[in-house]
């Protein structure tokens, strides 16, 4: 299959804004309907479509839709409507000191998603509760690109539990996020390629509060993020899954 229908899935407008800005992207109105806070914009390379999808400000508490509940509804709204060749979840994340990360990095998923917060200690629940949803194998453009292969690891929290570093650590994961194993899941359900693209905002085995370093670092991170996604979608256009 080759690759001409690219959709973004964004969870904050801060993070996303330089990405429309770039592609100038247009705003389709009410695309999921009236009562769904999630905006849809549209831009087009050389006759092929690229969507990417935010999921908008909730509407009782006015700040940005985060974490896995908007992104696996607007993932499978996406999914539904759009019929994407390629999926990938952008954004920014925490890393981790101790696996070699710094702020700015910017990761692409090496293979697999988990979560870290979902613990059921249950035989078969407790596999289930963690997860290990496939993502495309992005050898060699990660190479081409510059960018710095990860697991992934996703949950609902900004900060961590003891429990959940615990977890972390046993997975080997690089990245902490709060949507991309929800977004992975429907990708794997559907059999639609994915892939998750992360700028490092702050370090979450540092001295310094994860809140503290976000705020600060959340410009830098998604001046990065732009950059790389501009990249990895003139990389991915027109290509097959296989020669990524």
């Amino acid at each position: 299959m080759i690759i001409r229908n690219i959709a973004l899935i964004m969870a904050m407008q801060e993070e996303a804004k330089p990405i429309i800005e770039n592609f100038k992207m247009r705003y389709i109105n009410n695309a999921f309907g009236s009562s769904l806070p999630f905006e849809l914009y549209k831009g087009t390379i050389k006759d092929n479509d690229i969507h990417l999808i935010l999921s908008g400000k909730d509407k009782i508490y006015k700040v940005d839709n985060i974490a896995t509940q908007p992104a696996t509804l607007s993932t499978y709204l996406t999914i539904e409507l759009l019929k994407p060749d390629l999926i990938i979840n952008a954004g920014t994340a925490g890393g981790f000191y101790h696996r070699g990360a710094k702020i700015g990095t910017v990761y692409i998923s090496n293979g697999l998603c988990k979560y870290h917060d979902r613990r059921i200690p249950i035989p078969g629940f407790r596999e289930y509760g963690i997860g290990d949803y496939p993502t495309i194998k992005v050898h060699r453009m990660a190479k081409d690109l510059h960018l710095t292969p990860g697991i992934i690891t996703t949950g609902n929290s900004l900060d961590i539990s003891d429990k959940d570093m615990e977890i972390i650590r046993g997975n080997n994961a690089d990245v902490k996020d709060m949507e991309a194993a929800a977004i992975a899941w429907l990708a794997m359900l559907y059999k639609i390629p994915f892939c998750v693209v992360k700028s490092i905002t702050d370090l979450i085995d540092s001295n310094t509060p994860t809140q503290e370093e976000f705020i600060v670092n959340l410009a830098t991170a998604s001046n990065n993020l732009c950059k790389a996604v501009v990249e990895i979608i003139s990389y991915c256009l027109n290509k097959s899954i296989s020669d990524l």
